[in-house]
């Protein structure tokens, strides 16, 4: 009697295992169509690369006064800032393992630069408050699909686009002012993630990074642009794509 039963669970289990094997779920036919739409969010991490001036050390002096108004320099570093983004997923697909995307998203991230001086008191965080607006092209490499799962590379650029107008710093105390970023710039991408299927959408996890091309600093003569000679800005997203 008893190995009856373990025949009877033992085969219960392989028609279970071919069911499921024969009636994957379809991901809302995502994958069926040439052309697909989506939305996603996205947790965003960034931070900037600095390279500094051969004199960066160097009080700044201020010629509306006439008179250097900050000490020397010790150190200028930039710290990781988190922030958020929305957005929206066109897919096209080439081949049954390589398809291109465009994903336009709205970011909301501040980026920050910390500075130390000989005079301890002066040592200032300066935040550069931005919502920008990005536009990545993107080439997705797939595996093939293990029932409900398949895993995939990509690769691509973007560009970011600052939404709104600066704020006028002409009449601010210069050390009151911000560093400024140029209002656009291109960068290139790369990631990982998977392609999870459920019976009316598929979702897809994903982690990518990216980096700036050239310098996104706006020249200025500022005391905290002033040390600095470029700036690159590095990202880390991970983001959850419904399809």
């Amino acid at each position: 009697m008893i190995k009856t039963w373990y025949l009877t669970i033992i085969l219960f289990f392989l028609c279970s295992n071919l069911l499921l094997a024969q009636a994957p779920a379809w991901g809302g036919g995502a994958d069926q169509n040439d052309l697909s739409f989506g939305f996603c969010f996205s947790y965003v991490n960034n931070y900037y690369k600095i390279v500094k001036k051969p004199d960066w050390r160097n009080p700044y002096f201020d010629p509306g006064v006439n008179r250097y108004i900050t000490d020397s320099v010790n150190s200028i570093s930039s710290k990781s800032t988190p922030g958020f983004a929305i957005g929206f997923i066109t897919r096209y697909r080439l081949t049954d393992h390589i398809e291109a995307r465009i994903t336009p998203s709205l970011i909301f991230a501040d980026r920050s630069l910390y500075y130390t001086y000989d005079t301890p008191s002066q040592n200032v965080t300066k935040s550069v408050q931005t919502t920008t607006v990005d536009l990545p092209l993107e080439f997705k490499l797939k595996s093939d699909r293990i029932q409900d799962f398949r895993a995939y590379m990509l690769g691509g650029i973007k560009y970011s686009q600052a939404v709104g107008r600066g704020q006028d710093q002409s009449n601010i105390d210069p050390l009151s002012r911000n560093v400024k970023n140029l209002s656009g710039f291109g960068s290139w991408e790369a990631g990982l993630g998977c392609d999870i299927y459920f019976e009316f959408f598929k979702l897809s996890p994903e982690i990518k990074i990216s980096n700036s091309f050239g310098n996104v600093l706006a020249p200025g003569n500022e005391p905290f642009s002033t040390p600095i000679s470029k700036l690159s800005l590095h990202t880390i997203m991970f983001s959850l794509y419904f399809e």
